[in-house]
């Protein structure tokens, strides 16, 4: 599947397969892939496709991916965490990865693709999954950003900014949200801090993808993009692309939307390089300090979130 090339001042399409993630990672990690299960066992390991508008239908999970014992968390960026913290590839169907549900209604049906913040491993990224699906009553998926440590997180977040090089948490956002417009279905995005970042660049290649690969229209490209919802909390992106739904969470007391995202509220001359997105709710409130959880997701930030459609229509 081709994708676009960054870093270039022309844009370039070029092949990403599975073998080429893991080879970007460093990894020498296999992929494992579990055998369809028949009969008796087939009420062992499947899911339920939450971005499918048909009934609900079961299917064996596949595409799991197993890490090397020890390995850094590196080597899971970019892939998708499942219910329990389980693993797969990046091009691993959504309905074949089992969602964490909300402990109150595990029958839930809508589903969320959340992109973690810096400095949060694998098992990091599990819990604020689980906390998601409680709080949002959402199946809840996830798209890796690996930590490789504070320093090296903030480099990274540094070229997203400025979309140069790559980042495999975007290249496989950006498959699975055209995978799935493609395939004529909606999907709802949450990013969180540095994750708001790549959900940003991860949906401008999306339009460009749509432009350069089915010649479509600026006018085309944001119609078909509607079908994409997006939640962001505390994010560190300055401009999103016009289309998609947006609602956009800021704590005016939380440096990073402040100083790298869509700043506080109120008019200031860093808005002249900001976007929010046509038609973007951005909803302001201050809670804690620097030091004492501004930029918690758990703690603050899902506290003030409200339901997608409230938020869209500023009842918060």
């Amino acid at each position: 599947m081709s994708t676009i090339q960054r870093g270039r001042n022309s844009i370039a399409q070029t092949s990403r397969s599975t073998a080429d993630r893991v080879r970007g990672s460093g990894s020498t990690a296999t992929n494992t892939v579990q055998p369809p299960v028949t009969g008796g066992a087939a009420q062992r390991g499947v899911v339920v496709d939450g971005f499918d508008s048909r009934s609900a239908q079961t299917r064996a999970v596949g595409g799991v991916f197993t890490a090397p014992a020890g390995s850094k968390d590196k080597v899971f960026d970019g892939k998708l965490v499942g219910a329990g913290g389980q693993t797969f590839e990046p091009n691993t169907p959504l309905n074949q990865v089992p969602a964490f549900v909300p402990a109150n209604n595990p029958n839930a049906t809508a589903t969320v693709v959340y992109v973690n913040g810096i400095s949060t491993n694998k098992d990091g990224q599990a819990r604020e999954l689980q906390a998601l699906a409680n709080s949002t009553g959402m199946r809840a998926i996830g798209v890796h950003n690996a930590t490789s440590g504070m320093l090296a997180d903030v480099i990274q977040a540094a070229k997203d900014k400025l979309n140069k090089g790559k980042n495999p948490a975007v290249d496989s956002l950006s498959d699975i949200v055209y995978s799935e417009l493609k395939a004529g279905r909606d999907i709802h995005l949450m990013g969180y801090s540095h994750g708001g970042l790549i959900t940003s660049r991860a949906l401008k290649d999306v339009g460009n993808r749509l432009r350069i690969e089915d010649g479509m229209s600026k006018a085309q490209v944001e119609q078909l993009l509607s079908r994409v919802n997006v939640e962001t909390f505390g994010a560190a992106a300055t401009t999103y692309p016009d289309g998609p739904n947006y609602v956009h969470y800021v704590n005016n007391k939380d440096a990073v939307p402040v100083i790298f995202g869509q700043g506080s509220k109120g008019w200031t001359p860093g808005d002249l390089f900001r976007d929010a997105g046509k038609g973007a709710q951005v909803h302001h409130f201050s809670e804690k300090g620097m030091f004492s959880g501004a930029h918690s997701l758990t703690e603050t930030y899902l506290n003030h979130r409200v339901p997608f459609e409230e938020g869209r229509a500023g009842n918060f």
